[in-house]
Protein backbone atom coordinates (compact mmCIF):
# COMPACT_ATOMS: atom_id res chain seq x y z
CA UNK A 1 0.00 0.00 0.00
CA UNK A 2 1.15 3.47 -0.77
CA UNK A 3 0.09 6.81 0.55
CA UNK A 4 -1.70 8.87 -2.45
CA UNK A 5 -0.25 11.93 -3.12
CA UNK A 6 -0.60 14.70 -5.95
CA UNK A 7 2.08 13.10 -7.53
CA UNK A 8 0.35 9.90 -7.66
CA UNK A 9 -2.75 11.19 -8.68
CA UNK A 10 -0.93 12.47 -11.72
CA UNK A 11 1.19 9.54 -12.36
CA UNK A 12 -2.12 7.22 -12.56
CA UNK A 13 -4.12 9.57 -14.36
CA UNK A 14 -1.65 9.89 -16.81
CA UNK A 15 -0.77 6.06 -17.02
CA UNK A 16 -5.03 5.32 -17.60
CA UNK A 17 -5.29 7.93 -19.98
CA UNK A 18 -2.09 7.10 -21.96
CA UNK A 19 -3.36 3.38 -21.74
CA UNK A 20 -6.84 3.61 -23.17
CA UNK A 21 -5.05 6.03 -25.97
CA UNK A 22 -2.81 3.36 -27.05
CA UNK A 23 -5.44 0.56 -27.24
CA UNK A 24 -8.36 2.42 -28.55
CA UNK A 25 -6.21 4.34 -31.10
CA UNK A 26 -7.41 7.30 -30.03
CA UNK A 27 -6.34 10.73 -29.26
CA UNK A 28 -5.96 10.95 -25.40
CA UNK A 29 -7.69 14.30 -26.06
CA UNK A 30 -10.14 13.05 -26.65
CA UNK A 31 -10.59 10.63 -23.44
CA UNK A 32 -12.11 12.68 -20.38
CA UNK A 33 -12.97 11.39 -16.74
CA UNK A 34 -16.81 11.07 -18.22
CA UNK A 35 -15.42 8.90 -21.17
CA UNK A 36 -17.44 5.59 -20.56
CA UNK A 37 -14.58 2.56 -21.22
CA UNK A 38 -17.06 0.46 -23.23
CA UNK A 39 -19.57 2.27 -24.83
CA UNK A 40 -17.19 5.35 -26.06
CA UNK A 41 -14.03 3.80 -26.05
CA UNK A 42 -14.30 0.38 -27.28
CA UNK A 43 -13.00 -0.96 -24.03
CA UNK A 44 -13.27 -4.19 -22.28
CA UNK A 45 -12.38 -6.16 -18.96
CA UNK A 46 -9.30 -7.18 -20.06
CA UNK A 47 -7.63 -3.71 -20.59
CA UNK A 48 -8.98 -3.07 -16.46
CA UNK A 49 -6.95 -6.54 -15.52
CA UNK A 50 -3.64 -5.22 -17.69
CA UNK A 51 -3.95 -1.27 -15.85
CA UNK A 52 -4.18 -3.24 -12.25
CA UNK A 53 -1.06 -5.36 -13.40
CA UNK A 54 0.87 -2.44 -14.34
CA UNK A 55 -0.28 -0.39 -11.44
CA UNK A 56 0.54 -3.76 -8.57
CA UNK A 57 4.30 -3.54 -10.52
CA UNK A 58 4.71 -0.02 -10.48
CA UNK A 59 3.58 0.30 -6.59
CA UNK A 60 4.65 -2.87 -5.33
CA UNK A 61 1.84 -4.25 -4.23
CA UNK A 62 -0.07 -7.64 -3.97
CA UNK A 63 -3.84 -7.59 -4.82
CA UNK A 64 -5.75 -10.37 -4.96
CA UNK A 65 -8.17 -10.28 -7.51
CA UNK A 66 -11.02 -12.00 -5.58
CA UNK A 67 -11.20 -8.80 -3.36
CA UNK A 68 -11.12 -6.48 -6.82
CA UNK A 69 -13.87 -8.40 -8.04
CA UNK A 70 -16.02 -8.33 -4.95
CA UNK A 71 -15.35 -4.51 -4.66
CA UNK A 72 -16.05 -3.76 -8.23
CA UNK A 73 -19.55 -5.38 -7.82
CA UNK A 74 -20.51 -2.76 -5.29
CA UNK A 75 -18.64 0.06 -6.95
CA UNK A 76 -19.10 -0.64 -10.71
CA UNK A 77 -16.62 1.13 -12.75
CA UNK A 78 -18.25 2.29 -16.05
CA UNK A 79 -16.12 6.21 -16.46
CA UNK A 80 -12.53 7.02 -16.60
CA UNK A 81 -12.81 8.96 -14.12
CA UNK A 82 -14.59 6.20 -12.31
CA UNK A 83 -11.45 3.87 -13.18
CA UNK A 84 -8.81 6.12 -12.29
CA UNK A 85 -10.39 6.74 -8.37
CA UNK A 86 -10.72 2.51 -8.02
CA UNK A 87 -7.38 2.36 -8.95
CA UNK A 88 -6.14 4.95 -6.45
CA UNK A 89 -7.74 2.95 -3.97
CA UNK A 90 -6.60 0.24 -4.75
CA UNK A 91 -3.52 1.65 -4.55
CA UNK A 92 -4.16 3.56 -0.83
CA UNK A 93 -5.63 0.43 0.59
CA UNK A 94 -4.50 -3.17 -1.49
CA UNK A 95 -6.13 -5.67 -0.36
CA UNK A 96 -8.37 -3.61 2.48
CA UNK A 97 -9.85 -1.67 -0.14
CA UNK A 98 -13.07 -4.84 0.40
CA UNK A 99 -12.91 -2.84 3.90
CA UNK A 100 -14.29 0.43 2.79
CA UNK A 101 -17.86 2.23 2.55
Amino acid sequence: MARVNDKIKEEVREIVLDFFAEECEIDVSEITDDSNIITDLDGDSLMFLALIEIFTKKYGQEIDLKTIGKYSIKHPVETIGELIDMQLRIIEHGNKIIELD
